[in-house]
């Protein structure tokens, strides 16, 4: 493919570099000669582990030039590769001053020409940005009308300085936003690499990166969090994190890291307080840790007040809550957020029923049972032993369990508003009121 890249920054060179070193004629085109001039030598204007072998060889190759001429980088080109900065504004914002620029200048020459050209953002934007700001502009600047043999697509990298070379060689997917026919230029561009590929909305595919981004720096931030709580205990961390990633099931796999409702139940909040309290009697903040029962408090509280704010519109405030203890399967209603949502929910006066394919009163006992005691003490009068009986009636049905009955009970039902708490209850999302919790 003949492909056009902008901005040979570390992410642009590289990208360039690699898509020439497989076959792709690459133009870089960049506002600073002395990045071009240093490309036009067949050295990269970036420091970064076995590219400089590459640079020699695509340049000397022919396949891979620059120049500071958006007209001339464009001539003949099939594809345009958008990999210019995106850098944090004053207020911590994103800058998109320069996607604007590039998607204006590539929009300028390609007016007035019908020749097929997809437009590919590489570079970290917002969620919305090239919806709301590449198309109309490229629309606008171009005067042609995305869809018809003009595409625009969103395809983020994940590269590491450092590693950059073999990242882009053996990614851990290539993911790709836009048309079906935008998503078959980027496809046919990286047709060389072995990876899955992901095809997903164009926010989610400007979303991806973020999301990645942001757990590497929790992950980070967990780790050295915990090591200045464990050194004042006399505890080597590197020791603790060498067992704890060894853990593939649970610690460093995709368990817990799916949509859904809050955690709870024995375990885990229990054990964050114990660590915040140790951190206290040590005089240590764990701010990570604080924010996660923080987090976890105002999930519960944004739920209940979406479901207030429904039943004060409709006038009816009988609900149904199916689904009671923290976790399918289980009868423990300790710290469930399913039962501080319902105590929220009766304390406002709303009709709550309760449904639980599990949980039966008379086999509660112990901390369970008088956890739930104290909580719900009237939970035997609002609890039913059949899901159609609790949705009897009801202008919203509060989803968690995945039980088949259940499921089956709400889809007969189908309530005016369904909230679904599990985020794998496929049937419920065909009904006219289904909403999840963050999705």
């Amino acid at each position: 493919m003949r492909i056009t890249l902008f901005g040979l920054g570390y992410v642009g060179t590289v990208t360039a570099t690699c898509l020439a070193a497989r076959g792709h004629d690459v133009v870089g085109v960049d506002t600073d000669p002395g990045k071009v001039a240093v490309l036009a030598e067949g050295r990269s204007p970036v420091v970064e582990p076995g590219l400089d072998e590459l640079v020699a060889g695509a340049v000397s190759s022919g396949r891979l030039r620059a120049t500071v001429s958006t007209p001339d980088g464009l001539a003949g080109a099939d594809l345009s590769l958008v990999c210019v900065g995106t850098p944090s504004g004053a207020g911590g914002g994103t800058d998109l001053t320069q996607i604007r620029k590039v998607v204006g200048e590539i929009g300028a020459q390609l007016a007035g020409m019908s020749h097929p050209h997809t437009v590919v953002v590489r570079s970290t934007v917002p969620p919305g940005t090239v919806d709301d700001i590449v198309v109309p502009l490229l629309e606008e600047t171009s005067g042609r009308k995305v869809g018809d043999g003009l595409h625009v697509a969103m395809c983020p990298e994940f590269l590491r300085e450092g590693s950059s070379v073999t990242d882009f060689f053996e990614p851990p997917f290539l993911v790709i936003g836009g048309s079906a026919a935008a998503a078959a230029s980027v496809k046919e561009m990286f047709a060389f690499l072995d990876c899955p590929v992901e095809s997903v909305p164009l926010r989610a595919a400007e979303s991806v990166k973020y999301a990645c981004n942001a757990f590497h720096a929790v992950k980070v931030s967990f780790a050295n969090e915990l090591s200045r709580l464990y050194r004042l205990l006399d505890v080597d961390t590197r020791r603790v994190m060498e067992v704890f990633v060894q853990d593939r099931q649970l610690n460093i796999s995709p368990a817990y890291l799916r949509p859904g409702f809050a955690f709870g139940g024995s375990c885990l909040p229990k054990d964050l307080r114990s660590l915040l309290y140790l951190a206290r009697m040590n005089c240590v903040d764990l701010p990570l840790l604080e924010a996660s029962l923080a987090t976890n408090e105002m999930l519960v509280r944004d739920v209940a007040d979406r479901v207030l704010a429904a039943v004060d519109t409709a006038g009816s405030r009988r609900v149904a809550l199916l689904g009671l203890s923290f976790k399918h399967l289980t009868d423990d209603l300790r710290e469930s957020p399913n039962v501080a949502l319902a105590e929220i929910l009766i304390g406002k006066g709303v009709d709550v029923r309760v449904h639980d394919p599990v949980v039966n009163m008379s086999r509660l006992s112990g901390a369970n049972l008088r956890y739930v005691q104290a909580k719900l003490p009237h939970l035997q009068k609002v609890l039913h032993d059949d899901p159609a009986e609790a949705l009897e009636g009801a202008h919203v049905a509060i989803v968690s369990s995945a039980d088949a009955a259940v499921v089956d009970a709400v889809v007969a039902a189908a309530p005016p508003l369904v909230l679904d708490l599990n985020g794998r209850l496929a049937p419920l999302e065909a009904l006219v009121g289904y909403e999840g919790v963050g999705w």
